[in-house]
């Protein structure tokens, strides 16, 4: 896998510090690989878009993707559940195993794979239902008919989401009411009540002030006891508070990727210290 290109990279500013990792998750000891990544492609017409990416990622951990705008994170984030096929034009080479099973094999039905690896998007797209038909109405889509049980899988879905004591006296009321990042976490909610095994998230908290962003973070270290997360970010600290590991991508290759702690304290790449210490990015 080629770590250098050719361009050389914006010229530092100095005396920038580096970012205080402080309470950094380490890496599970004893997981393994639930997606396995093999020389990937990816071409918008003539542009490549991904150039020749192979990592693994690891079950029941928070792996996070950081670059500058327009590195091929999002792009990447979206393979998984082949997102990217609705989009004109897009050729993919290369593998993307889950749990061994390759995504592109013909036999694979797509949107059982969309529910195998569900979506938290940047901007919360709350459905214009109640908060309730938010997350019944896919529940419904996938087969779960019973009242009661909907019912059941609603409240649970909401309290897994931080959300339940907030507005469990208002179930019925349009989800369009909710703060910001309370639309969001409702979107989390909805994404976890079918139980995916993976859960995407690109950029979840961008668009939140502190106090929203912090409960998000908080609500990912907490989901991680049950789902794989991976993680798009352009907030350093935020990636250095919730990631096992972090892969840092630059103009669509992948420069470095390893444990957390050791990006954000000892990298290996040159680009990787200017761009986790703020020279470039």
């Amino acid at each position: 896998m080629t770590l250098f290109m050719s361009e050389a990279p914006p010229t530092p500013t100095p005396a920038i510090q580096p970012i205080v990792v402080r309470g950094v998750s380490p890496p599970v000891g004893s997981s393994v690989p639930l997606i396995e990544i093999e020389n990937l492609e990816l071409h918008y017409g003539a542009t490549r878009a991904l150039k020749n990416i192979s990592l693994a990622v690891r079950e029941k951990e928070v792996t996070a993707f950081i670059g500058p705008s327009g590195c091929g994170k999002s792009t990447l984030l979206r393979c998984f559940n082949r997102m990217n096929d609705l989009i004109d034009g897009v050729r993919i080479t290369g593998a993307i195993r889950i749990a061994g099973e390759e995504i592109h094999d013909p036999a694979v039905d797509v949107i059982e794979l969309r529910k195998r690896v569900g979506m938290v998007f940047q901007k919360s797209n709350p459905f214009p239902k109640s908060i309730y038909e938010n997350i019944a109405y896919g529940l419904r889509l996938h087969g779960l008919r019973d009242k009661a049980e909907v019912a059941a899988v609603v409240e649970q879905s909401l309290r897994a989401a931080a959300l339940w004591d907030e507005v469990k006296d208002r179930l019925h009321a349009s989800a369009l009411g909710l703060s910001g990042g309370q639309q969001q976490r409702l979107c989390i909610a909805r994404a976890i009540a079918i139980r995916p095994e993976i859960l995407l998230m690109d950029e979840p908290a961008s668009a939140l002030d502190p106090i929203a962003t912090s409960k998000i973070e908080e609500l990912i270290l907490e989901l991680k006891r049950e789902f794989t997360i991976v993680i798009v970010t352009h907030n350093m600290q935020q990636a250095a508070r919730i990631s096992n590991r972090t892969a840092f991508f630059y103009i669509g290759e992948l420069i470095e990727f390893d444990t957390t702690h050791k990006i954000f304290t000892n990298p290996s790449q040159r680009r990787t210290e200017d761009y986790v210490t703020g020279r470039f990015g």
